[in-house]
């Protein structure tokens, strides 16, 4: 796979051309998407416009920041008259008329956005099965699932179909599949980039996320499109962070990294373990000091997080009645929002909504909600008493490699386990990146998982970047 940094190098030297390579993913793109089914639009007359423009530029000496960079986004991101599906029935048409805040930033760097990216509907999923536009499949091996629920992004990546690209993380989205494909997909702090124009699934859970061939341009994406943003409520004051001049620098002569004890970590597959005590190894080379640290509440994060997460998701959903804006379905007796939802909705969607509307029906909020809520805050608490002994958290980002398609969806439980150490970072609002670490004995990626303090991106990717050596 090839990086954005490298071809970047490679036009300044006029070795290559933007054009030139748009082109070539359009090509990888038209021989590869059929079988992987990553991307659902295509945006290819405005994107070899952008990338002429990007040619103009580095032809004049004055290149924007992700000049050329050729990016896929997550299809519940809004582009402005570029088809946004949320890859549901619902929104099947739906075309908005205006950009989100990550997106009008990508296009003021110089970013050649080649098109939308498939997903678990809604963003509901852990392995991309969900789409109302057929599952994702990893481009590694094409019998296994790429992870979810931003799957058609980091199979876009690992396919070389793009250099980068833009997913959301609601509970691990951006870090499962990324680990899945053997992509870098970081997780900024909650607040860090703008969620305006992100189609909302749990509001105080969502953070778009960055997927890339390196650390290097994971960062350059996260670079461009942080920072406060006046139309986003939860936006985070702090200024736009600039980590690539950071990135090189030299470890501290000592750091700490925190991991789980042993039997935290009974449920992983040998082959993740193997790849879990690598990874240690390596840290420790680089000058960490390794210690322990039990996650008090990680039997509870997988229920408090689907009872926070499907609580906001039937509040979230509730605007799609067929009167506003998306699909519009009339039963025989007139009838307008349950013909809708029925017909748009896809299952999984359906029983998060009932889910949802459940822990929030009078009786059951205090017993459900209130008492998620009240965790949430200990899992909080719980991580902030991580990071005063240690600078990052090392966990397994899954705890098996991909699996085959098909081999969970029959039971929604097995799915949902298979969150456990992503899960918490959402909750906690704490950064989080996963990275390619090593392969299981039939080839397929594992990918470990770094999380940081809150705001400490730089760190976090510092220390990344000289795990895994570039």
């Amino acid at each position: 796979m090839k990086s954005y940094t490298a071809f970047r190098t490679a036009r300044i030297a006029n070795e290559t051309t933007c054009s030139a390579a748009l082109e070539q993913f359009l090509s990888t793109i038209d021989n590869k998407n059929t079988a992987i089914n990553a991307l659902l639009t295509l945006n290819i007359d405005e994107a070899r416009a952008q990338a002429a423009e990007s040619d103009k530029r580095f032809a004049e000496g004055s290149p924007r920041p992700l000049e050329g960079m050729v990016i896929a986004v997550k299809d519940n991101i809004s582009t402005k008259g570029l088809k946004t599906t949320c890859a549901s029935k619902i929104l099947e048409n739906f075309v908005p008329i205006y950009d989100a805040t990550v997106i009008q930033r990508l296009k003021d760097a110089g970013a050649v956005i080649v098109g939308k990216a498939n997903l678990d509907e809604f963003a509901m999923g852990s392995s991309n099965e969900n789409s109302a536009f057929g599952a994702v499949r990893n481009p590694v091996n094409t019998d296994y699932v790429p992870g979810g629920s931003s799957g058609g992004s980091a199979a876009a990546v690992a396919a070389e179909m793009c250099h980068t690209a833009l997913g959301s993380d609601t509970g691990g989205s951006v870090r499962l599949p990324a680990a899945f494909c053997g992509v870098v997909g970081l997780k900024p702090t909650y607040g860090r980039v703008s969620r305006y124009g992100l189609v909302a699934f749990g509001s105080s859970l969502d953070q778009i996320g960055q997927f890339g061939v390196t650390v290097e341009d994971t960062a350059l994406l996260y670079d461009a499109v942080n920072g406060f943003d006046e139309r986003d409520a939860t936006s985070s004051h702090h200024p736009q962070q600039h980590t690539l001049t950071a990135l090189k620098k030299p470890l501290p002569a000592s750091f700490t990294v925190a991991t789980l004890p042993d039997d935290q970590l009974q449920g992983c597959d040998d082959d993740v373990m193997r790849v879990y005590r690598e990874t240690l190894e390596r840290l420790k080379s680089l000058g960490a000091k390794i210690i322990t640290h039990e996650m008090k509440y990680l039997s509870a994060v997988i229920p408090t997080y689907y009872i926070v997460a499907t609580a906001e998701a039937s509040s979230n959903l509730s605007r799609y009645d067929g009167v506003r804006y998306g699909s519009r379905k009339i039963g025989a007796d007139g009838e307008v929002a349950t013909e809708t939802r029925s017909q748009g909705f896809g299952a999984e969607v359906k029983r998060r909504i009932m889910i949802g509307n459940y822990v929030l029906s009078s009786g059951y909020y205090d017993a459900y909600y209130t008492k998620a809520l009240q965790v949430r805050r200990l899992i909080y608490n719980d991580y902030k008493a991580v990071f005063a002994d240690a600078d990052v958290f090392l966990t397994p980002a899954a705890p098996t490699p991909a699996f085959k398609i098909g081999e969970k969806s029959a039971d929604p439980l097995a799915m949902y386990l298979f969150d456990i150490f992503t899960v918490s970072a959402n909750l906690g609002g704490v950064p989080g990146i996963s990275v390619p670490a090593g392969t299981s004995a039939n080839g397929l990626p594992i990918g470990m998982q770094l999380q940081a303090n809150h705001f400490e991106e730089e760190k976090l990717l510092n220390i990344a970047y000289h795990l895994v050596g570039a």
